[in-house]
């Protein structure tokens, strides 16, 4: 049996996973973590004795077949190199595949988060059957992983899918260096940025915010907590989700008009706020988007869930297998 490795780097954590092939799906049968150490070579060090220290313990499920490595970018997946991500910034044009490659002599591949998670739904979920596919991060930031005619398509820098850099409105909330971006609307930061505002101009007129107890907390402001007081029906939160929705509709019109997707798969914050966010969405995407266009696309959360992460550098892995 072909055993995959998945290589997961990020700001706060990085992650092994051992996979197996099962019928049509993958099954996950070991995982390691630890947080993030301040010295890129430190980590991939530690990365190689997890990866090899998991193999000798699964060593009758199989042999080694590929390692996949997902990473925020910027990166040059040809090189393998991770150059400077934000959440990453020690990594300047950091070489993490060929440690792997010579340790464990098998293909290597890297790719940034986005595109690894758009294989992964492509591969295991939502995204099954799908020929031209899109995968929305909408967590901490806003990216976009595609699928075209049945390939990963990356662009001619690894830098096509930033949808985040958008700019939506001429003001508005920050992400991706930009006001009033996709990103800044739609993701994490920007829905905090959006509490904070809000919260701010409530206690300037007297009154209280459901999601910040006082205006000494505006900087503790979270997109968790917003969340959550929507769920309650908090009417301040749920105006605040309702901008979202819009925005996320204004910026998935311009995706369906361009790329002319089958199928959009959107992760993290819209699987748990799917209720709240999906009807506003909708309504703004419909005023928007070409109808023909729009006919043949299916909208759906992710199927991996929240562990889209866990599949991400596994799907490297075979991906890898399939183009070497």
């Amino acid at each position: 049996m072909r055993i995959m490795a998945g290589i997961d780097i990020g700001g706060t954590k990085c992650a092994v996973s051992l996979g197996v092939a099962v019928s049509d799906q993958i099954e996950i049968i070991a995982k390691r973590r630890f947080a993030t150490l301040a010295e890129p070579l430190a980590n991939v060090a530690r990365l190689l004795s997890e990866l090899e220290e998991l193999l000798a313990e699964h060593a009758s499920r199989g042999e080694l077949a590929a390692i996949g490595i997902s990473c925020g970018g910027p990166l040059d997946s040809a090189a393998g190199l991770i150059l400077s991500p934000p959440n990453l910034p020690n990594w300047s044009r950091i070489d993490v595949v060929s440690p792997f490659r010579e340790r464990f002599a098998v293909p290597v591949g890297l790719q940034n988060d986005a595109n690894a998670c758009a294989l992964a739904e492509w591969q295991w979920g939502a995204g099954r059957g799908s020929r031209n596919l899109i995968f929305l991060t909408f967590g901490t930031g806003m990216g976009a992983g595609l699928i075209l005619d049945g390939r990963l398509y990356s662009g001619a820098s690894d830098m096509a899918g930033e949808v985040g850099h958008i700019r939506l409105e001429p003001t508005g909330p920050t992400g991706y260096g930009k006001a009033g971006s996709f990103e800044g609307f739609c993701s994490g930061g920007g829905i905090a940025e959006l509490g904070r505002s809000l919260a701010a101009q409530m206690f300037a007129e007297g009154q209280s915010p459901s999601f910040c107890s006082e205006p000494e907390r505006l900087a503790e402001i979270t997109a968790e907590a917003i969340g959550e007081a929507a769920k309650r029906g908090e009417a301040d939160a749920v105006g605040i989700f309702q901008t979202v929705g819009r925005k996320l509709g204004s910026g998935l019109a311009l995706l369906v008009d361009i790329l002319n997707p089958d199928c959009i798969v959107i992760g993290s914050i819209y699987g748990r706020q799917q209720a709240l966010l999906e009807p506003i969405m909708l309504e703004a995407l419909g005023c928007e988007a070409l109808p023909l266009s729009l006919s043949v696309c299916r909208i759906v959360p992710a199927g991996l869930k929240e562990n889209v992460g866990d599949y991400a550098g596994l799907s490297v892995a075979l991906h890898q297998l399939a183009t070497a």
